[in-house]
């Protein structure tokens, strides 16, 4: 066993699992794709640390704990088609496409798009990557059965809601000032109920920050 897939092992004993992730698809997954190769080669050592890795200015791969609690709570089926908003590298991607049945990924920092169009189309099938603004989504690609935001959120734009089909569900890390609890949203009737799933923390991503009042 190498080194990094040794690393992967403790990441899940000891990330995941007490984590109480327990559906044996996200356990298998996270086991499946070498987090390492989804990073810059300067940040392969820190790949399987217990912390959001630091990709670009405020943006991060979630930890693997966050991710592997935000699809456990999902619960993505074989036959679902899921929106990956700030994939960054494609690491959540990848994992996802284990799970579902097809997966779009969104990303607008062009050096990371770049770097993950390549990851994806050598490691993953039924993956597709959209370079744009992330609060944009990918609507022309929908609607979506699950939507998955890899960093934090403040508010989110009626523009991704709109893109979640009728029965679907999205999950997001919610922000305020440093506290974070991650929500899932059901979509029912047109209208959202949010849920609480558990307590994280993420930077916000751009685009998803609460529009700001006019202070004097």
């Amino acid at each position: 066993m190498s080194d990094y897939a040794a690393r992967r092992v403790m990441m899940v004993d000891t990330q995941v699992r007490p984590s109480d992730v327990t559906k044996f698809p996200i356990i298998a997954a996270m086991l499946a794709v070498p987090r390492e190769v989804y990073l810059p080669d300067a940040l392969r050592e820190a790949a399987y640390v217990g912390e959001n890795t630091p990709i670009a200015t405020g943006r991060v791969v979630l930890e693997a704990r966050t991710l592997a609690k935000l699809l456990d709570a999902l619960d993505i089926q074989p036959d679902e088609r899921v929106l990956d908003l700030g994939c960054g590298y494609g690491y959540s991607t990848a994992v996802i496409g284990r799970l579902a049945g097809s997966v779009v990924a969104v990303e607008q920092e062009p050096a990371l798009a770049l770097a993950a169009a390549a990851h994806l189309a050598a490691h993953v099938g039924g993956a597709e990557l959209v370079t744009g603004p992330i609060a944009a989504g990918a609507p022309a690609k929908g609607p979506y059965d699950v939507v998955v935001l890899q960093g934090g959120v403040e508010t989110v734009p009626e523009a991704i809601l709109a893109q979640i089909r009728d029965g679907g569900r999205i999950a997001a890390v919610f922000m305020t000032g440093a506290l974070g609890v991650a929500r899932v949203g059901y979509k029912s009737g047109g209208m959202m109920t949010w849920r609480f799933a558990f307590n994280a923390t993420a930077p916000v991503l751009p685009g998803f920050a609460a529009p700001r009042g006019f202070v004097l």
